[in-house]
């Protein structure tokens, strides 16, 4: 063991080809290490139960949805609607979110009267998020090209086949509320 230790010292210590396979070894073994470790915390905090350690109330309105249970059998969490699918914007929309546990973690919004309390001003963030990204996250299940017409209420055709189709719209400007209850609503234009 001892010989291999003084072997391995000296093929790094010297500039030989050798060496520097080694040091690319080490780099690209690290590498996939911390992009495996990365991606796992990812995705631990894309789940539902990881989202009700600070907003228990709100996952409990949810399951009151047809987003939660519905005859197809479909069933959205929270991240499904709140975190962007596509890589890069998912990286933005988690350091964006880093905000969200530092308030948790300062008390902001720790207790349910705290959170019943700012629960207008998260929800205007949040709405706004979503007017400025189309309702991405609304579209990666809803897609405007294979909507039924026929099967919509002629309200929501009409709705559909005109704001929504010409961009004047997007999703969250009607549906807001669709899987939470609605804040203060006084002021909010169209209400």
């Amino acid at each position: 063991m001892l010989k291999l230790l003084k072997r391995l010292w000296l093929i790094m210590k010297s500039p030989s080809s050798a060496a520097m396979g080694f040091v690319l070894l080490l780099g690209f073994m690290g590498g996939i290490i911390f992009w495996g470790g990365f991606n796992t915390a990812m995705e631990a905090t894309n789940t539902e139960a990881f989202c009700a350690g600070c907003h228990a109330p709100i996952v409990k309105e949810i399951r009151e949805t047809i987003h939660y249970s519905n005859r197809s059998g479909v069933r959205a969490i929270c991240s499904d609607c709140h975190v962007p699918h596509n890589w890069t914007d998912k990286i933005i929309r988690k350091v964006q979110a880093s905000k969200e546990l530092v308030a948790f973690a300062m008390g902001t919004i720790s207790t349910e009267e705290k959170f019943q309390a700012r629960r207008g001003h998260l929800a205007h963030r949040e709405w706004q998020r979503m007017q400025e990204n189309d309702s991405q996250e609304c579209r990666n299940c809803h897609q405007f090209d294979f909507m039924d017409f026929s099967e919509q209420g002629a309200r929501s055709a009409k709705q559909h086949s005109t704001a929504l189709a010409s961009g004047e719209k997007t999703c969250v400007d009607c549906h807001k509320g669709i899987a939470h209850q609605l804040p203060n609503m006084e002021g909010i234009e169209g209400w």
